[in-house]
């Protein structure tokens, strides 16, 4: 079998764009990955297109020759971009072998652990309020237009069967739009009494509306700096966070924050790969660790958690991507021991579920892990086309 053709496919999501990379074989076989260029991973189509010429020809059952390629002709600049791509590459291969061999994803992993993957209802509250537009007319679900649409929301997450719920800190300004709260001025993200006030009444609201059993996560990502992230952290105590979400590329600094609260700290998704993982975990900065398949390719993500499982460390799956990123992540979470929930985004436009030609299951907050080959479905290509990116 040798891979004769690249191509990718972007499709509007509504608020942001999917990506799919295709490979085409001189069996017929096609391979599916989704990768995702949104926010600050612009420019990975055309590094997906530059590194091409070094996988027309390839055989995609060889997917660790054909990784090892790629790596190898891209380690002077590896990490960022190109291992976006290389990931992408790898996972679309994975998809053609577990075809070729007539089994799931899984399979080639050592076979699933689980069958029914609990998951948490991600962006709570995030997409309703920056798009309210989207919810009514395209989109059956109710906006989020004021602190007060958080309650209702709450109790819609624990009326689903989700066990827990992550949101993001909102600015509702009247007359202006809705938007994610970060850290005062554009570069220096200092924190402000305000910032804090905030975080503490949109938790009170999603918490009366959910009630006590189901958890609550912030997410901070890179919105602020260790002394705001301290600061939140401290005046989020009481609610007994299932974990407080942060981003940063110093383990020493995400350590000293873990160390000064009793929330769990959850971090590393723009963490890529095993080398750059090491660090953290030295450091003991991280109680759960998040690891995304559609970034680092399923093999390197395997051997993340594999590393993570040696510091004790368990594992929540990153993703926040289109329909086949969710199939890909749940082949992830199946495999692995050390699995501790995956992210999940119920809020979707209509033609999401119908770009799969096999659409999966989520039924009482948990994902049902297919079991058709590869990752147990495939991009239809004329739903992708009829909603092109934007």
């Amino acid at each position: 079998m040798k891979i004769t053709a690249v191509e990718q496919l972007h499709v509007s999501g509504g608020w942001d764009n999917w990506s799919f990379l295709k490979l085409s074989t001189d069996t017929g076989l096609v391979g599916w990955s989704e990768f995702n260029q949104a926010r600050g991973r612009r420019g990975l189509a055309q590094v997906i297109e530059g590194l091409s010429g070094l996988v027309v020809g390839e055989d995609p059952r060889n997917v660790s020759r054909l990784a090892a390629r790629l790596f190898s002709a891209t380690q002077s600049t590896t990490g960022g971009l190109q291992s976006l791509a290389a990931g992408a590459f790898e996972n679309a291969c994975l998809d053609l072998k577990a075809k070729d061999l007539g089994i799931p994803v899984h399979e080639l992993l050592g076979g699933a652990l689980r069958r029914r993957l609990p998951l948490y209802w991600s962006h709570a509250g995030l997409y309703r309020a920056v798009h309210a537009h989207l919810f009514g007319p395209v989109i059956d679900a109710a906006a989020v237009r004021s602190p007060a649409d958080l309650t209702g929301l709450g109790a819609e997450v624990r009326g689903k069967g989700f066990r827990a719920l992550k949101t993001n800190l909102l600015r509702f300004a009247p007359g202006e739009r809705t938007a994610v709260l970060r850290g005062s001025g554009p570069f220096e993200l200092n924190i402000e009494k305000p910032i804090v006030d905030t975080a503490v009444s949109q938790l009170e609201a999603l918490r009366h509306g959910a009630g006590d059993g189901i958890g609550l996560m912030l997410d901070l990502n890179f919105n602020f700096k260790p002394e705001g992230f301290r600061r939140l952290a401290r005046a989020l105590e009481p609610f007994d966070l299932t974990w407080l979400e942060i981003d940063s590329h110093s383990p020493a600094a995400l350590a000293s924050i873990r160390q000064s609260t009793r929330l769990p700290i959850a971090s590393l998704e723009a963490v890529l790969g095993r080398r750059a993982l090491l660090p953290y975990l030295e450091a003991q900065a991280v109680d759960v660790a998040i690891v995304d398949v559609v970034f680092n390719g399923m093999a390197e993500s395997m051997k993340m958690a594999a590393l993570l499982d040696a510091f004790d460390v368990n594992v929540a799956a990153h993703n926040s991507h289109g329909p086949l990123g969710s199939l890909m992540s749940a082949h992830f979470c199946a495999a692995i021991p050390n699995f501790r929930i995956m992210e999940f985004d119920p809020d979707e436009v209509p033609w999401r579920r119908q770009l799969l030609t096999a659409p999966f299951t989520v039924e009482g907050g948990e994902f049902e892990l297919p079991a058709a080959p590869g990752w147990g479905a495939d991009i239809d290509e004329a739903v992708a086309r009829a909603h092109p990116a934007h």
